[in-house]
């Protein structure tokens, strides 16, 4: 198991993976102690099987730069597989502002083959590699040198095996003609707004009892000044406080520092200094806001008119194109996106791109009353009206 360590290493990899038509790209990273993650390693494999062709990449080595390898990405010559590729590709735009394009996700091409909801990657080694994976070290502490041997080893088989499943993956996407479903998923995940987090939106992931405007404003400018201050000093959002502790501030909304020492669920960190200053500001700013700029949350669903038969018969619908077609359902449409088309909307998508394809299409016949549904034994039908 090769690792590199500098600069000149890593051109002379890349140099040679531009000349394949594909890179199996994984990486080992924490995030426990900070706000975005700590890149602690990289793993390469190219097409073959020699000692050169697979190789992890240390990124905490004095003076290496990853620039050969982001080279590599931005090369459109070259197919870049991932499994599951979200929080690698987060760590790479947030590194470098790069991403690997053209793209290729397992783990999306797995449920559009029929390999069920979110396949993990174990699963698809066993189905498809037919070999099994340890997984020891897989929870171990990545930013530590020098790396156990079998570290190494459980590294370099994310991306030895994931050259077989890609191969495998790409021959039946191309074969079933469903290559654009992928590309389809993947636009999301190289598209920036993805993984930009804006602090004055952060207020809509605290879940709270209480809808009151009022008490919304000072949520939202608590959980503003939390996010802004995670993002500057690079730590855990509940290093700063926690979601239980935002909402009783909110409630009791301090506005001296002795106020904010009665508080039960505040860390001591955040009774004092710069953090305590931040909470008491975000309070007094939220008390203050006028009702015409209070948080609104979004209701428009829980207003919508459901029929329920309707939605019970799409669900149907959905099951029966999945299975016919092998593809995860939740992949097409989640419960809620039924529900929205049941009572009416049009702008979902399980009804445009490929999901239209699949059901999107029948689902509007289906409301329009134009096909019905027959059981056949085990299976269910689409008939025309």
């Amino acid at each position: 198991m090769k690792t590199l360590t500098t600069t000149e290493e890593l051109q002379a990899f890349c140099d040679a993976a531009a000349q394949y038509p594909y890179v199996t790209v994984d990486t080992e990273f924490l995030r426990e102690r900070t706000y975005y993650s700590k890149l602690c390693l990289i793993q390469l494999a190219f097409s073959g099987d020699g000692e050169n062709d697979a190789v992890l990449v240390d990124p905490l080595a004095d003076g290496i730069s990853l620039e050969p390898l982001y080279a590599l990405f931005r090369n459109e010559n070259v197919v870049k597989v991932f499994h599951a590729a979200r929080q690698d590709l987060e760590i790479f735009w947030v590194e470098a502002s790069v991403f690997p394009k053209p793209l290729f996700d397992t783990q999306v091409a797995a449920m559009v083959c029929g390999f069920g909801e979110q396949a993990g990657y174990e699963t698809l080694v066993r189905k498809i590699v037919k070999q099994g994976l340890d997984k020891t070290s897989r929870f171990t502490d990545w930013s530590r040198r020098p790396l156990s041997e079998a570290q190494k080893t459980y590294a370099l088989a994310d991306v030895t095996h994931l050259r077989k499943i890609y191969e495998f993956l790409a021959a039946e996407l191309e074969k079933s003609g469903r290559s654009h479903w992928v590309a389809e998923e993947l636009q999301v995940l190289t598209d920036p707004a993805t993984y930009d987090i804006q602090p004055q939106d952060a207020w809509k992931r605290v879940k709270t009892r209480t809808n009151s405007g009022k008490f919304l404003a000072v949520v939202r400018e608590l959980a503003a000044f939390r996010e802004t201050y995670a993002q500057s000093n690079n730590v855990p959002r509940n290093r700063v406080f926690k979601d239980d502790a935002l909402v009783e501030l909110a409630s009791t909304k301090p506005r001296t520092a002795a106020e904010l020492g009665g508080s039960r669920l505040l860390l001591r960190e955040a009774r004092k200094g710069a953090i305590a200053e931040g909470i008491l500001e975000a309070v007094a700013k939220g008390v203050s806001c006028p009702p015409e700029n209070f948080p609104r949350l979004d209701r428009s669903k829980e207003k919508l008119q459901v029929n329920p038969a309707l939605a019970d018969l799409l669900r149907v619908l959905l099951k029966a194109k999945t299975e016919a077609e092998g593809v995860a359902a939740k992949l097409i449409a989640p419960s809620s996106d039924l529900d929205a088309i049941a009572a009416g909307l049009r702008d979902v998508p399980a009804l445009s791109g490929w999901r239209r394809e699949v059901f999107g299409a029948d689902a509007l016949r289906l409301c329009e009353g134009k096909i019905g549904l027959a059981a056949k034994g085990q299976a269910v039908q689409v008939v025309e009206l």
